[in-house]
């Protein structure tokens, strides 16, 4: 009879993912792969966990396989539905808190909130934060929906997270709110990438990762809908792809905003840019 240890050992996966979806099918803790590696298997468990490991040898996301993925220190529910958070984004979380640094009972946006993975970190270290997220998927909305049920304290100071669905700004009923931070991570893949057919990407919304064009008209939109709802003083960040930061900054300086900058994330590539509404 088959153990984790034999398992491990003969998984063509790399051993991490190996070890996340042996966990997870067994219900285990990682650490109980090593306490209890020797521990004899049932055959029906063997074979589901090589079913797991042949859909992930053919491709599909781990994240989807277990069905979470953790981003900012949180858990969340991941589904076809919705994009994969990814640490990446997490400058775009940290970028915003310090935005709202010193301001009590802040605004704020996420457009194209997917898994509601930015909003609800966010809310979740700002607990006073008043926070909108909106997406064009009502699928998507779903999961967000779900997410921010379970990891959200209801009692929290700055209310439930508001969702919303439609099309970026028009989602949003109340044409009198303003926000002191406006955050997004819109599809922007331009349409002929050889990466929308590789890897993880195959299995995640296509809505979700380009706009069909030249990878920035969910930006335009995005930067010219901004002042109208931005509070003055309030900033817009929004992620971009690795070559597109010029691009980015230009449209933000024809829209008028202040202080407008790229930073970098951890692999030092100009991830995200933004800019200060004047006033």
């Amino acid at each position: 009879m088959e153990n984790v240890a034999t398992l491990l050992r003969a998984s063509p996966l790399p051993a991490l993912e190996a070890r996340i979806l042996l966990a997870h099918m067994l219900g285990w803790r990682r650490t109980e792969l090593i306490t209890r590696s020797d521990e004899p298997l049932d055959a029906a468990l063997v074979a589901r966990y090589r079913e797991l490991e042949a859909r992930r040898v053919a491709g599909e996301p781990v994240a989807q396989l277990v069905g979470v993925r953790e981003f900012f220190g949180l858990d969340f529910e991941v589904t076809p539905h919705v994009l994969i958070p990814r640490p990446d984004t997490e400058l775009l979380v940290e970028t915003a808190l310090d935005a709202l640094d010193g301001l009590r009972r802040p605004c704020v946006l996420d457009l194209g909130t997917g898994t509601g993975a930015i909003a609800i970190a966010i809310a979740d270290a700002r607990p006073d934060a008043q926070v909108w997220a909106v997406d064009c998927s009502p699928e998507a909305l779903k999961v967000a929906t779900r997410n921010a049920m379970r990891l959200l304290d209801p009692a929290r100071p700055g209310g439930l997270l508001h969702l919303a669905q439609g099309d970026w700004y028009a989602a949003l009923a109340d044409g009198t709110l303003r926000f002191h931070t406006i955050v997004s991570n819109p599809p922007y893949i331009a349409s002929g990438d050889p990466h929308l057919s590789e890897g993880d990407l195959r299995y995640e919304p296509r809505g979700a990762l380009t706009d069909e064009a030249d990878g920035l008209s969910a930006i335009r939109a995005i930067i010219s809908g901004a002042p109208a709802w931005l509070a003055p003083g309030g900033a817009l960040w929004i992620e971009h792809g690795y070559d597109q930061a010029g691009a980015v900054r230009a449209l933000l300086d024809a829209e008028g905003l202040a202080e407008v900058q790229s930073l970098r994330d951890l692999a030092d590539i100009e991830r995200i840019s933004g800019g200060v509404l004047p006033g």
